[in-house]
């Protein structure tokens, strides 16, 4: 399949796939407790400093020297948005005292991007797929904060993170187009693709039934 066309259709696809990340609770009389937009924004820390953390690690690993740069910026974007976030909570009378993101070890979504072996994986996965999420859970988010009056917080998230969580699922769609030019790399993308998301969907599902945590920002 050409890659521009095996692209659209995996926007396709992805459109389908990511509407069963919509949350399985209502925002009526749930902004407050667990569902706070100030504890959210803790989970919001640890997608924040694993993005981070993971573009970083893949970028030695690339021998493409555009990638390198998208990834440098990626992960400088993300930990931007780990001190902006930081100084949300702050103001919202959190003060992290010994609060520590990755206290509980790593994700599983961290631990799978972390083994991906290629450059069209990583990318499928990573930027193409991973921020698309991030932009679904983030719009959610938007909507809670909202809700709970909390202004201040929506207007970080659609000011300043969503336009660059776009940006990085852009880079993808970009870099996919030049990796994934035939079926073995087609086939890997796809793959790496459909395993974030459901990733994503387990993890989601997992702490809406400990804690009925939904509407959390990022991925």
């Amino acid at each position: 399949m050409d890659a521009n066309d095996f692209v659209a259709e995996l926007i396709r696809e992805n459109d389908e796939l990511l509407a069963r990340l919509a949350p399985a609770a209502t925002l009526a009389n749930e902004v407050r407790g667990d569902l706070a937009p100030a504890k959210l924004l803790r989970v919001a820390l640890k997608n924040e400093i694993e993005a981070s953390e993971i573009a970083a690690i893949w970028l030695p690993m690339t021998g493409s020297v555009a990638l390198k740069l998208a990834l440098a910026r990626q992960a400088g974007d993300e930990a931007r948005h780990y001190s902006l976030i930081e100084r949300r909570l702050h103001e919202l009378g959190d003060t992290l005292d010994g609060f520590n993101p990755l206290a509980a070890g790593y994700s599983p979504i961290f631990q799978y991007l972390k083994g991906l072996t290629t450059d069209v994986e990583r990318v499928a996965a990573g930027q193409f797929t991973r921020e698309a999420i991030a932009m679904v859970k983030n719009r959610q988010f938007i909507e809670l904060c909202e809700t709970a009056g909390d202004v201040q917080t929506a207007r970080l998230y659609r000011e300043v993170i969503e336009p660059d969580e776009s940006f990085h699922h852009q880079m993808g769609v970009t870099f996919l187009r030049e990796l994934a030019t035939d079926a073995d790399s087609q086939a890997l993308a796809r793959a790496a693709r459909r395993r974030t998301i459901d990733l994503a969907e387990e993890l989601q599902n997992a702490a809406f039934s400990r804690a009925k945590i939904h509407h959390a920002p990022g991925c």
